[in-house]
């Protein structure tokens, strides 16, 4: 059996599957997220801990022999986070998330540094721009750091007392140089930091170290349990629908969206506020366009009207009829690719009386389908457009959202079969590869295809102008918030 536990921002996911990787298990327990101001975001990691033990306890009590019988686990979760550790390895604050803004002004200080040594711009969600912060506004906790890890990678060390990073969640720290896969002194440098602070850092397919006895022992496993490096909740994703090779990808409309695609080499494009990232798998990279609000723009507004996310969807039925004459801009919390824009704030456009419910549904669902194929673009310009892309995440469910991204892209997508192939089931693969010394291309094998969602090539011209309107809002609303 083999393991992948999924640190996310909402829960903690366990999933068991067996040798032929098939789900025999999974068990989840929430988290929730502090805001004590605006645009900040934090989490007490004592809080991971006792939710991932919580959805140990459970996979214990309903599927024990098998939990006894685990080889190897993986490891993923969210990026980003700084976990600032003291000399005994005790959290010294809450984690600053991936969604916190404050670090803004810190990130542009780093942008040219970053750009050239990772390929990345930096973002004030990413880790380094949150140390300077920490340096300039709590000089007594960055005076006592002592080690700094990624949210996944504080579990590590409650689970074997080692340090490790893999690649791919490493990347994310703006530290990593990303052609060479090893820490760039430069960027440690630029924020105070040296190797010292840093963990190891590991191919997500790597042993990172065994389950430590006592903790081996709370769950009835064994002595010599491998615990993967893993990979960043998307990388793991990856590896979960099988997105390995150069050329493939998938679509993800959770939270935060992301259009994902692998690639061979390291090929940055810092200009378009592409995410270049390891792989979580040895010698790939990928390419990643992020866009903030998803699926979460359409559950602000189920619950601004006091409904179900679904209840929305379902009410628009599957037909794809053309575009609605409302936009939605999907900026609730600023925004990523392409605008890298922090400060950007949502909207709706074009609004009459004669406008209802419905038509704000589908602006949403076109607005975020808009911000898709704005990612697409700029993360093509250095890579061949993918032939098609597997839709994850739980917008996925709705067949006519599924239409619009289809159609808006201009790219199939592809739905899985009945079955959970995202960042846990990932990081299970990668357990299971880095406990039986397999390969990870073996391993990481696409899912069986439920359906391929195409293009309406006749509704393709309608949305292209659509978009091309959609496009000039965001320099006009910005315009208008400077002024």
């Amino acid at each position: 059996m083999y393991l992948g536990i999924d640190l996310g921002t909402s829960s903690v996911k366990a999933v068991l599957i067996n040798p032929d990787q098939a789900i025999v298990a999974s068990a989840s327990a929430d988290l929730d997220v502090e805001r004590p101001q605006p645009g900040w975001s934090e989490q007490d990691p004592g809080d991971w801990w006792t939710a991932t033990c919580a959805a140990l306890d459970e996979l214990a009590a309903s599927h024990g022999p098998a939990l006894a019988d685990v080889r190897g686990i993986g490891l993923s979760g969210q990026m980003h986070g700084a976990t600032l550790l003291d000399a005994n390895d005790r959290p010294l604050r809450p984690c600053i998330l991936w969604n916190d803004g404050r670090a803004d002004k810190q990130a542009r200080m780093l942008t040219e540094a970053s750009e050239r040594i990772t390929g990345n711009i930096a973002m004030p969600g990413f880790t380094a721009p949150k140390l300077l912060w920490v340096r300039e506004h709590e000089p007594d906790v960055f005076d006592r750091v002592r080690s700094v890890l990624l949210p996944k990678d504080y579990l590590r060390l409650l689970l074997t007392g080692e340090k490790a990073s893999d690649m791919s969640d490493a990347a994310g720290t703006l530290w990593l140089d990303m052609a060479a896969r090893a820490w760039s002194d430069e960027m440690l440098t630029a924020t105070g930091l040296t190797r010292e602070h840093m963990p190891r850092a590991v191919e997500g397919t790597e042993a990172t170290g065994v389950l430590r006895p006592d903790i081996a022992g709370r769950w009835g496993m064994g002595t010599n349990v491998v615990v993967a490096g893993g990979g960043g909740d998307n990388a793991a994703s990856a590896c979960g629908v099988g997105a390995v090779a150069p050329g493939t990808g998938f679509v993800s409309i959770g939270t935060s969206g992301v259009v994902f695609v692998t690639a061979d080499s390291y090929r940055p494009n810092p200009a378009g506020a592409v995410h270049t990232f390891c792989h979580a798998v040895p010698g790939t990279w990928h390419q990643m366009a992020v866009a903030l609000s998803a699926a979460g723009s359409l559950d602000w507004l189920a619950r601004t009207v006091g409904r179900e996310p679904e209840d929305l969807t379902s009410a628009l039925g599957e037909t794809l009829d053309g575009p609605g004459a409302v936009r939605f801009l999907p900026y609730l919390s600023g925004e990523r690719t392409p605008h890298n824009d922090v400060a950007i704030r949502g909207a709706f456009v074009g609004l009459d009386q004669n406008h209802d419910l419905g038509d704000l549904t589908r602006a949403v669902l076109e607005g975020i389908a808009f911000s898709f194929r704005d990612g697409l673009d700029v993360l093509t310009a250095p890579l061949a457009a993918p032939s098609q892309l597997i839709a994850v995440g739980g917008g996925s469910r709705s067949r006519l959202w599924l239409r619009i991204i289809a159609t808006v892209l201009e790219t199939p997508i592809a739905v899985p079969a009945d079955g959970d192939y995202g960042a846990a089931f990932g990081a299970a693969r990668l357990g299971l590869v880095a406990a039986e010394g397999a390969d990870p291309f073996a391993v990481c094998t696409p899912p069986a295809i439920e359906a391929v969602v195409e293009p309406e090539a006749d509704l393709v011209p309608a949305f292209a102008e659509a978009l091309h309107h959609y496009r000039k809002l965001y320099p006009a609303l910005r315009e208008a918030a400077l002024s």
